[in-house]
């Protein structure tokens, strides 16, 4: 009867959503049409278990993946409509008459809010009679202020384009990337101040341009309020990663709290290892003098936490940059995990016997097969040991393998994950873009065998998604030791989430 109702409710607010979206036409009607795709897997779940049938979930988890990826293609149309629509509306009301066009070339990156609602400069000239000049959204003297710090020598521009509340300039780059942004900024904050910021970045045709948006745009600092909402999440995170502790050592906390001093060692390295996640993105940050915000745990009872959530609160220089920041935080973490998986191997017994008052755990030697690095670890330094049915571990053994595991989510290679960011410093947006629909796709058939990769594949999809915001200087590439290094973490982090299949494990004799 509840999976009617919730049917029931679910329909009743698809078809309030449509009522609502109608009378904002094609815009309104995309937007609806991304709930319905949202909805649709889980209803047609609710359905079939209303009715009384055993659901297929092989079926289920494809119509999440198709899902998820008419869901982005649908964003992406939507938010191309809303410039096309903005634009033109923009322009009309910039122009004295004649029929509005999109000014902009193919390959301009855009946005729904390319222009806003001033009324075009009076003493700009239009180019011909017959032709709308484009609303460009900043004061005549500052554009023309603007336009006076570029040179033959350094960025040629040949054409200004509105985008959002500023300004594009299209031209050739002349000079060295590096030199190139820092004389055009320079000679920008002496034109203008601290009112303007400079991006250099390419085009859809990979074209260098230069973007000039007010500094208004910069990214804001937390609120009083999310500050808070990311103590509770703190707070939260540490309670369950003592209960993961709990499950690990065999009971419930939450029906036993009096054991929690039993729960301690084992929770607290986790809490230890996260933390020192966030310390590494913070000194990173504050080494290159941007601002990284406090961190959105997400507690989690299966492993403790599934890391954390953060965003830049300032504009990020450039890609080596943005590297630094996103890959320090695993890269900290995921050493110290590391060393504690190998100690904690040392200090473990292939004896499955643990005498009275040991710290040692019993540990089914199958759960080795779990990850290739840490079932290859174990091979080696327990040796033939790790054959037996059990093998008495050491909590610091766990504690690394789990830290390992929670490093290597954040470093999957999609949106504003860490992996996300570093694959965006190392290859740009587009690839990143790519990567990111990848791995949501993995995710999702992932979850056929583990439950929890569609949980992770949700959190990306709503929270995760888009990509970070193009650096200031999007041209400056990372260095081959930064790519190097960037490629080994992701390397690290399949060798760490894949597990050994059963034909390997018998081969490296993990097991019976």
């Amino acid at each position: 009867m509840m999976t009617f109702i919730l049917c029931l409710l679910a329909i009743a607010t698809l078809g309030w959503g449509f009522y609502r979206a109608r009378p904002m036409g094609k815009l309104g009607l995309v937007a609806w049409l991304q709930s319905v795709v949202l909805m649709s897997p889980w209803l047609i779940l609710f359905i079939l278990i209303g009715i009384g049938l055993s659901p297929n979930w092989a079926v289920i988890l494809a119509l999440i993946v198709i899902s998820i990826g008419i869901y982005i293609a649908l964003g992406r149309w939507l938010r191309a409509i809303a410039t096309q629509e903005g634009l033109i509306d923009r322009q009309s009301s910039g122009s004295s008459g004649g029929k509005p066009s999109l000014s902009a070339a193919p390959g301009t990156p855009q946005t729904a809010s390319a222009l806003n609602s001033e009324s075009a400069p009076q003493d700009q000239p239009p180019e011909s009679a017959d032709s709308a000049q484009p609303f460009i959204p900043v004061p005549n003297e500052d554009l023309q202020r603007m336009k006076g710090i570029f040179g033959i020598d350094s960025f040629f521009a040949t054409e200004t384009i509105p985008y959002q509340d500023g300004v594009i300039f299209k031209g050739n780059l002349r000079g060295e990337v590096e030199t190139t942004y820092a004389r055009l900024n320079e000679a920008l904050e002496e034109a203008l101040g601290d009112r303007y910021r400079l991006f250099l970045v390419t085009d859809q045709e990979d074209r260098p341009v230069v973007i000039v948006l007010p500094s208004r745009n910069d990214p804001k600092p937390m609120s009083l309020f999310q500050q808070g909402f990311a103590l509770l999440l703190a707070i939260a995170t540490t309670v369950s990663c003592l209960a993961s502790a709990a499950f690990l050592l065999g009971f419930d906390l939450f029906s036993s709290p009096e054991r929690i001093k039993e729960a301690l060692p084992i929770g607290l390295g986790l809490v230890g290892l996260l933390l020192i996640h966030e310390i590494g993105h913070q000194v990173l940050a504050r080494r290159h003098g941007v601002r990284f915000s406090l961190p959105f745990f997400f507690p989690t009872l299966q492993i403790g936490s599934f890391g954390a959530l953060n965003r830049f609160e300032s504009l990020i220089p450039n890609r080596p940059v943005l590297f630094d920041v996103a890959f320090a935080g695993p890269a900290m973490s995921g050493l110290v995990s590391l060393l504690l998986v190998i100690l904690g191997l040392f200090l473990s017994s292939p004896n499955p016997a643990i005498p009275e008052g040991s710290v040692l755990l019993s540990f089914p030697t199958p759960l080795f097969q779990g990850s290739i690095l840490v079932g290859s670890l174990a091979r080696v330094i327990l040796g033939n040991g790790i054959q037996a049915d059990l093998v008495a571990v050491h909590p610091l053994f766990v504690v690394g393998w789990l830290g390992l595991v929670i490093n290597a989510i954040n470093l999957m290679p999609a949106g504003q994950l860490d992996g996300g960011r570093v694959i965006q410093a190392i290859y740009g947006r587009r690839v990143a873009g790519r990567t990111t629909l990848f791995t949501l796709i993995f995710l999702a058939l992932a979850a056929l065998v583990n439950p929890l990769a569609l949980y992770w594949a949700i959190i990306i999809l709503f929270l995760q998604r888009e990509l970070e915001r193009p650096t200031q200087n999007d041209l400056l590439e990372v260095d081959d030791t930064r790519a190097a290094l960037g490629l080994l973490a992701l390397f690290l982090t399949v060798s760490v989430l894949i597990p050994l299949t059963p034909s390997l494990a018998g081969q490296l004799g993990i097991g019976r």
